[in-house]
């Protein structure tokens, strides 16, 4: 296997459609995900995964219920980790670019199927 620098912006500048996440790379039995946020996504947990969001461009926020509904601002340079279970809904009001961390078997909608859900990802 080669190693190779990889410059995110220039992988992010390869797709341009919100909410469908991009394989960048792989590190043990996980995927880091190239993902851009804007507008609202949907709440859903994941049963079996942690998920961390790391945003490189932008802010997110991220809606949560974890018992209790509240939200958190994620700008450049920050991170969230959400634990599995923890029923959450990612947004942005204007374009986020996000580096998402996260086993390989994570479903981008967790616990709910729509129009969304991307069962097999792209890569960059």
């Amino acid at each position: 296997m080669a190693i190779e620098k990889v410059n995110l912006a220039e992988k992010f500048s390869r797709f341009s459609e919100p909410w469908s996440p991009k394989i960048a790379g792989e590190i043990n039995d996980a995927y880091l995900k190239l993902v851009k946020f804007t507008g609202e996504f949907l709440w859903h947990h994941h049963e079996h995964e942690d998920e961390l969001f790391l945003v490189v461009k932008g802010v997110m926020r991220m809606k949560l219920r974890d018992p209790e509904e509240r939200e958190v601002a994620v700008g450049e340079g920050e991170f969230i980790i959400i634990p599995r279970g923890v029923e959450h809904c990612p947004m942005a009001d204007a374009e986020a670019q996000v580096v998402l961390l996260e086993p390989k078997t994570t479903l981008n909608t967790g616990n709910v199927r729509n129009q969304r859900t991307r069962e097999t990802l792209g890569r960059v």
